[in-house]
């Protein structure tokens, strides 16, 4: 099957990008170097294609509902404007997927919602708002509109003037969470105070076929996905498909980390079961550790006790560039979980001995 494109492919492919498949995708991975991207994010500004993100529009007289029974956090709580971290999990509470809801203006009087899967998830949870919203009798329309928009994250200390130099509204006021509808040369778009680095920046929802329009205006370092993936690890953020993945590595939010985007308080697909899983406690969890000894852990090495004894498996691991130092996320018994807690992780044969650091890594916004 062929892979997906995103609209700048060619643009990317003419600026130098190296390419890589993700989620069905043939996105940049990088333009210039990792480690050169990653950095300019960190100091100065960096712009990503991420139109490789899902995009589910869900309007109608019971949107709300219907966001609210398939989603782990409070949908309820959305103004006009807002927009919130949550989790899809499936019956015993397991994480399906994880997203960002979006409350966008009404439309015809009704509520209207947008939700982020992750790359190469959007016609399963499509399918899956579709089969719910049948089976409960809901009046709700559900469209997938990922061929219809692209997005671009604009990340970095500077990036919220860079993107208020060029929208004719003003974003004072724009919160962190918070989304407003702005204008970059003649296009409309939706801008969001998110993002996947631990920096501050905006992501925009744009037009498919206006994508080049607005990406040319952002004159910054163009960033790959090599770089998203290292910015996101030092600020301890998940990586669907990698550090929790539903067939391959089941896991609730709280053994991910991400339990506060469980709201249990309201009525969800996996809730009862979660409510057990917080009275209860997890055996296992996912922590931060740094490598003291010399290697990088990957996904899928084994941590070990110091002892020998196999306890758990690294998630996600690179060489920190901010750090200058290796990092991992993994899932180890609760008594290995305090910060300073010492086991083993075995790089390439060899048994390296590590830390649980606390996540995130590096001071985040």
């Amino acid at each position: 099957m062929p892979l997906q494109a995103p609209p700048l492919r060619g643009l990317h492919d003419e600026r130098g990008a190296k390419f890589t498949e993700f989620g069905g995708w043939d996105m940049p991975v990088e333009f210039d170097s990792i480690r050169e991207e990653h950095e300019t994010v960190r100091d100065d500004v960096g712009r990503f294609d991420v139109s490789h993100m899902g995009q589910i529009h869900v309007t109608g007289p019971d949107a709300t509902a219907l966001m609210g029974r398939l989603t782990s956090n409070d949908v309820d709580a959305l103004e006009v404007g807002d927009a919130q971290y949550a989790t899809i999990t499936d019956e015993e509470g397991i994480v399906i997927d994880d997203t960002v809801v979006y409350r966008l203006p009404d439309e015809g009087g009704e509520c209207a919602y947008l939700f982020v899967p992750n790359a190469g998830n959007d016609e399963a949870m499509h399918e899956r708002w579709i089969d719910y919203r049948n089976e409960w009798g809901l009046e709700a329309t559900v469209d997938n509109q990922t061929d219809e928009f692209a997005m671009f994250a604009v990340q970095g200390p500077n990036a919220r003037s860079l993107v208020a130099d060029l929208v004719e509204e003003s974003l004072t006021g724009v919160g962190r969470f918070e989304t407003t509808s702005v204008t970059i040369e003649g296009v409309e778009c939706l801008a969001a105070r998110t993002g996947y680095t631990g920096e501050d920046g905006f992501e925009l929802v744009v037009p498919w076929r206006e994508a080049e329009t607005v990406w040319t205006a952002l004159e910054c370092q163009p960033c790959g996905l090599g770089a998203r993936n290292t910015l996101r690890m030092e600020a301890g953020l998940v990586l669907a498909g990698q550090d929790f993945d539903h067939e391959s590595n089941p896991r609730t939010p709280y053994e991910a980390g991400i339990g506060f985007t469980v709201k249990l308080d309201t009525e969800f697909v996996g809730r009862d079961a979660l409510e057990r899983v917080h009275e209860e406690g997890v055996e296992e969890k996912l922590v931060g550790f740094r490598l003291i000894d010399r290697g990088i852990p990957r996904h899928g090495y084994d941590i070990t006790s110091t002892e020998g004894r196999v306890i758990g498996t690294v998630t996600s691991g690179t060489m920190s560039p901010t750090l200058e130092a290796p990092i991992g996320l993994g899932y180890v018994p609760v008594e290995y979980a305090e910060p300073g807690t010492t086991f083993r992780v075995i790089v390439r044969g060899q048994s390296k001995k590590a830390r649980v650091e606390p996540i995130p890594f590096i001071d985040t916004i």
